[in-house]
């Protein structure tokens, strides 16, 4: 197995490190699963500090996989009793000393954003200050558009009219095509004919109308087609000038990518559901795609989507991160897209700064910018008295047993 790295940490991060590095040791990973399905990792030392991070999947798996990292197997690549600010060395060590793919991946990621958290707090610098500096202090944002009848050009202007008002005035949105097509979400392989793409057509020129030219759209796919209908959706919104035209095929690379780019002019975005640069490399040496869009916690933590970034940057590809998830998730995305010279944008939800994780909530979010926050780590306070209140049925607090 060959392991993709983009070499030693940016220097700014060797001055820092020299001061606590081997005075602080890992006590305990616990893991805690919210009732709105969110999982909250969190990474203690023997300093009194803490630094947290989020993944997909129940608090029991997690747990499990935690487990694992100092099971009898391979207690040598286990991080309890270790320096946190290894980075480096416990991300090789999560991730390819012992291959992990799959779900995994989404607990180990998790791991990796709240060492970096950690790391910031003890070294009392924001994350995106140990990643290098920031290229940006704002970050333009893209959010979501809801559904509905799609062929309605009066649902259009009151749809139009709602997302226009929302207070942290986005200037681009996705809107998803299987609301056209009316099937469910990810529905895999929907073969569509000439009368689907008209409909198609039809629903996009109504949101540029309603929307005007001042709003980007995205057409947004999750993977479902098959490649002649990929190709038959591209050219039915060719003519509104999307900004982007998502993940309308398979996740893994395959050539149906290069099929699907020698076809259309419109730029090609994909990338959510990559593990790990390895799996991102291929669309980068064919220039399948235009754009990367890595999520943090799917892709392999703050150091795995850093070496995605570095990687596509040699390609002169540009990043946006994927991101539709909890609080931290929010604040790790931001930290790191500041810190990447190729990361124009960064997705994020209408809800993201009612999340009451944190009183007050971090989020700062103004006419479709996200403003980088310079308090150390990903600069998330959690307020312990609302997680407790919100825990998953049965789950205990951190885990306890």
């Amino acid at each position: 197995m060959s392991t993709l790295t983009t070499g030693h940490l940016p220097t700014a991060y060797d001055p820092l490190l020299a001061a606590r590095q081997g005075d602080v040791k890992i006590t305990a990973i616990k893991a805690m699963q919210l009732a709105e399905g969110r999982t909250l990792l969190k990474v203690e030392t023997d300093a009194g500090v803490a630094g947290y991070g989020e993944c997909h999947g129940s608090g029991p798996f997690a747990r499990e996989v935690i487990a694992g990292l100092a099971g009898p197997r391979l207690p040598h690549l286990g991080l309890i009793g270790k320096d946190p600010l290894a980075i480096q060395v416990h991300f090789h060590n999560m991730f390819h000393a012992y291959p992990q793919r799959g779900r995994v991946v989404r607990i180990l990621s998790g791991i990796d954003i709240a060492l970096w958290d950690l790391a910031g707090k003890l070294l009392n610098q924001p994350v995106s200050r140990l990643l290098g500096g920031n290229f940006r202090e704002r970050i333009r944002l893209y959010s979501h558009c809801g559904g509905g009848d799609f062929l309605s050009a009066a649902e259009w202007r009151d749809r139009a009219a709602e997302l226009k008002a929302d207070p942290h005035g986005f200037t681009a949105f996705k809107i998803d095509i299987h609301h056209v097509l009316k099937v469910p979400m990810q529905q895999y392989t929907p073969s569509i004919g000439p009368a689907e793409a008209r409909a198609v057509h039809r629903a996009y020129v109504l949101a540029r109308e309603a929307l005007g030219d001042d709003i980007d759209i995205i057409v947004h796919c999750h993977n479902e087609l098959d490649l002649p209908s990929a190709i038959r959706v591209a050219q039915a919104v060719e003519p509104i000038q999307p900004l982007f035209y998502e993940d309308p095929l398979a996740p893994h690379f395959s050539d149906a990518w290069t099929a699907l780019r020698r076809t259309t002019r419109l730029p090609i975005m994909t990338g959510e559901n990559i593990e790990l640069a390895e799996q991102a490399l291929p669309f980068l040496q064919t220039q399948a795609v235009d754009i990367l869009q890595p999520d943090l916690i799917n892709s392999g933590g703050i150091t795995g989507v850093k070496q995605i970034a570095d990687l596509a940057a040699l390609y002169r590809i540009p990043i946006c991160l994927h991101n539709v998830s909890g609080l931290i998730l929010n604040m790790a995305s931001q930290q790191l897209s500041a810190a990447l010279f190729n990361c124009p944008m960064l997705e994020c939800t209408r809800r993201a700064t009612s999340l009451r994780w944190a009183n007050p909530n971090p989020l700062e979010i103004k006419d479709g910018y996200m403003t980088v926050s310079t308090r150390p780590g990903l600069g998330v306070e959690l307020d312990e008295e609302y997680l407790r209140a919100n825990l998953a049925p049965g789950e205990p607090w951190w885990g306890a047993m």
